[in-house]
């Protein structure tokens, strides 16, 4: 219903305006960002994260172990217009390794990535059983399910990134990081290349 008094139109334009301030506002906030300002930010919840950094860490986990070798597992998230390179990756619990699954004769072998991990500019990564993963080659302890580990990463340029992972039970990919691989036999060169034994 329309206002007969001579205050109606007054009121309505001055909300109007007042709307019009308000639209313009928050349109000026969000624009004071550049385009590359807004997509130099990881879009995995990193913000949240005090680890964040060079990589987003999507699901990161650890297999869980009672002794010998295990590997952790994740998505590595370049959100950045360069490409990374992973180097190393340590661990207060083991000595670790880059490690990746190839064909070699025929076989599937278990080995060191030479290079490191490269991930592309706008792009994602996996580390997973069955394929690249970050290796811990002899743990001092269990890695019970449920235990948190704390890893920091290397990269090709010296810049350094922490990140924790949880580990939980796993059977698939019948992996076996067992004591022994990538460990050199007695009187052989250290070779970091084993290959994939079935679980047990």
């Amino acid at each position: 219903m329309l206002s007969t008094s001579p205050l109606g139109p007054r009121r309505r334009s001055a909300a109007i305006l007042a709307a019009a301030v308000l639209t313009m506002g928050a349109a000026g906030c969000g624009s004071s960002d550049s385009p590359a300002t807004a997509q130099a930010g990881p879009s995995v919840s990193t913000s949240a994260n005090p680890d964040a950094g060079v990589l987003g860490i999507r699901d990161p986990w650890v297999k869980a172990a009672d002794t010998g070798m295990t590997a952790a597992f994740g998505t590595l998230v370049n959100d950045g217009d360069v490409d990374v390179t992973v180097t190393g990756a340590t661990t207060a619990l083991s000595s670790m390794e880059l490690h990746e699954m190839a064909m070699k004769d025929g076989a599937m072998v278990m080995r060191q990535k030479q290079g490191g991990i490269l991930i592309k500019a706008g792009s994602t990564h996996a580390l997973e059983p069955g394929g690249d993963h970050l290796m811990l080659m002899n743990l001092s302890r269990p890695v019970r399910a449920g235990d948190e580990l704390t890893f920091t990463l290397t990269f090709a340029d010296g810049r350094t990134q922490q990140f924790r992972a949880v580990a939980k039970p796993f059977t698939g990919a019948q992996e076996s990081y067992a004591p022994g691989h990538g460990q050199p036999l007695p009187g052989t060169s250290a070779t970091p290349e084993t290959s994939m034994s079935p679980a047990s």
